[in-house]
């Protein structure tokens, strides 16, 4: 019967609408539900050789190794080599304060990837392995019944005898029984794919609220590791082995959390030393452009915006590291490694 259809020499009993409907629906859904799990999981894991060492231990039912993610690593790394140069240089410190987030942004990763398996990527597993099948099967079921119907009503408009006639007169009756009862089955089947949407959405808010905590925690993460690093000196000699009198680049320590196209400051030490020193000996202000955002930590600091120019002057007993910065009505704190003074 299906390779006389196939060749367009039978006739095929046709689905109605309705099933036609539902069936395009759940295998549009198993689709692109596939495609989204696995991209997924390569965003939770780009490394292909990783992914491929989970399935097996997932597979096998033991539990894989746990071993350090990439911002773990690094973070060692960093911590290792601060410890080397000395926790007491600047250099030292910055490179050990790095460490210590880059292990915390590893440890919030961890967490996004544990909870987006459970909450998001299990439940579109459990629907490509489990419901899915079971529609498949029935489906194929379906296909069975309708061969055999559509068999059963050919041998019946080729029955000559009446004794034949009759006999394949009760053949489709029972096989279109038959065929109607499966259909039955399956659409009831297909019709849960409307809930199985209902499911997924629920875990896909899931996975966007786990991603949310994930961004929101290295954002806090980054700006308190920013602020710290702007704290330190602009300027310093490294590892305190170089001659006072050589010229050392002054490089701004937030500058690795500026944007990439952001000129760096290239000015020698002496030049910003001697600005800032007349600055803070005199009771004039000087103008200054600001190299980086700064968000102000409390109401006694200005926030300050890339590229924009403002007035700054010292104060008696202020803290070295920081002038006092005017833009208009607004004033406050501000750190000077943030700042270019203008001539």
């Amino acid at each position: 019967q299906f390779t006389e259809e196939k060749l367009g020499q039978a006739e095929k009993t046709e689905l109605d609408a309705h099933l036609e409907n539902l069936l395009s629906k759940a295998e549009c859904t198993k689709l692109w539900t596939e495609k989204i799990m696995k991209q997924t999981e390569v965003l939770l894991q780009p490394n292909p050789n990783a992914r491929i060492e989970e399935f097996v231990y997932e597979k096998l039912d033991r539990k894989a190794p746990s071993r350090m993610n990439n911002p773990e690593l690094l973070g060692q790394y960093m911590i290792d080599a601060g410890n080397e140069f000395g926790p007491g240089t600047a250099y030292g410190n910055a490179l050990i304060k790095c460490g210590e987030t880059q292990k915390r942004i590893g440890t919030a990763d961890r967490e996004l990837i544990q909870t987006s398996a459970i909450n998001f990527l299990t439940p579109l597993r459990n629907f490509i392995e489990g419901d899915y099948k079971t529609i498949t099967k029935e489906r194929k079921l379906l296909q069975n019944k309708r061969l055999d119907l559509d068999a059963a009503k050919t041998r019946l408009k080729k029955a000559k005898v009446a004794e034949a006639r009759a006999a394949s007169e009760q053949e489709v009756r029972i096989t279109q029984s038959e065929f109607d009862r499966q259909a039955e089955i399956t659409r009831l089947l297909l019709e849960g794919i409307s809930s199985t949407h209902a499911h997924h959405l629920r875990c896909l808010n899931d996975f966007v609220e786990a991603q949310m905590t994930y961004y929101a925690q290295c954002y806090q993460y980054m700006l308190d590791l920013q602020k710290q690093l702007g704290s330190f000196p602009s300027t310093f000699l490294s590892n305190n082995n170089q001659s006072s009198s050589a010229p050392v680049q002054s490089v701004s320590t937030p500058s690795v959390l500026a944007s990439a196209s952001a000129p760096l400051p290239s000015v020698s030490n002496s030049i910003v030393t001697s600005g800032i020193s007349e600055l803070k000996s005199s009771s004039g202000s000087r103008k200054a452009r600001v190299l980086y955002d700064y968000d102000a930590a409390n109401s006694s600091e200005l926030s300050l915006l890339a590229d924009e120019v403002i007035t700054v002057y010292s104060i008696p007993g202020m803290d070295s590291d920081w002038l006092m910065g005017e833009r208009g009505n607004q004033k406050g704190k501000v750190p000077i490694t943030y700042l270019e003074l203008l001539n």
